[in-house]
Parts: structure tokens; C-alpha cells; sequence
């Protein structure tokens, strides 16, 4: 991650709905923005534009979920795809991690049927934050 402080942007990608999150490595802290409702990814990346235009982030993290093994599993490759394509269209740094357990660890507190997102795409950046203090 390097020396200086940044402000990172997560996502919890899911096909119907994406997490995002907010934080800041000097800080170490994470917290959820805002829950992306579209499936239509044109408005979806115009969102995320918005997003990267007014949060200003110099990483993006992206949750990779795999099955409690670690294999892959059809997920994994989508949500590849969207972390690829962020970078292509952003041009920012873009870390994946491992999310096997984020959306279980997030709901926790939250009302039955309330969006985990947002909160998940939080529990990942804090992932990250964490493991980047470790390397």
C-alpha cells in the first residue's frame, strides 16, 4: 500500500446489488456508504464515476468470495470480472479479498431484511486494513 495515507473505496459485488464502503489506511478505518440497486451496469460504473469523483480514492478493493475451501465458485469469476473492469475504467489500484465470511460477519445487528451489503463491502475494506498492517 505504500507510505501515504489513502482513501479506499470497497465493493461487495453482487449481480443484483454492490456494497460500497469508505475508508482510510492512516486511520485503518471502514464504514458503508451506500448500497448501488441496479442491475444495468451502465448505471451502475456511472455510480460508481460519481462515487470515485467524490470520495477521491487511490485503491479500490473488491470482496472475492469463494466456497469455505477456498475453491472458486461461479461468484469468484464475476466478481473478478468487475474488479478487472474497474481498474480498466478508473485506472486505479485495485486489491481483491478473500470474503468467505463478510456478508455472516456484517449482518450481525442489522434487522431481518435490511441490505447487507454496504455493511459487508465495510467488513471487507476492514479486511484489507488489517492485513495490509501485517505485510
Amino acid at each position: 500500500m505504500g507510505g501515504s495515507p489513502e482513501t479506499l473505496l470497497a465493493f461487495d459485488f453482487g449481480t443484483r446489488r454492490i456494497g460500497v464502503a469508505i475508508g482510510n489506511s492512516l486511520t485503518g478505518t471502514a464504514r458503508p456508504l451506500e448500497v448501488i440497486d441496479d442491475e444495468i451496469n451502465d448505471r451502475r460504473f456511472a455510480r460508481i464515476a460519481a462515487l470515485i469523483a467524490q470520495w477521491q480514492p487511490q485503491r479500490l478493493v473488491v470482496g472475492r468470495p469463494c466456497h469455505p475451501d477456498g475453491a472458486p465458485h461461479e461468484m469468484t469469476a464475476h466478481c473478478e470480472r468487475f474488479a478487472r473492469r474497474l481498474h480498466g475504467r478508473f485506472g486505479l489500484p485495485v486489491a481483491t479479498v478473500d470474503e468467505r465470511y463478510s456478508s455472516v460477519a456484517s449482518a450481525q445487528g442489522l434487522r431481518r431484511g435490511e441490505p447487507d451489503d454496504a455493511p459487508a463491502a465495510a467488513t471487507i475494506l476492514r479486511q484489507y486494513l488489517d492485513e495490509q498492517k501485517n505485510v
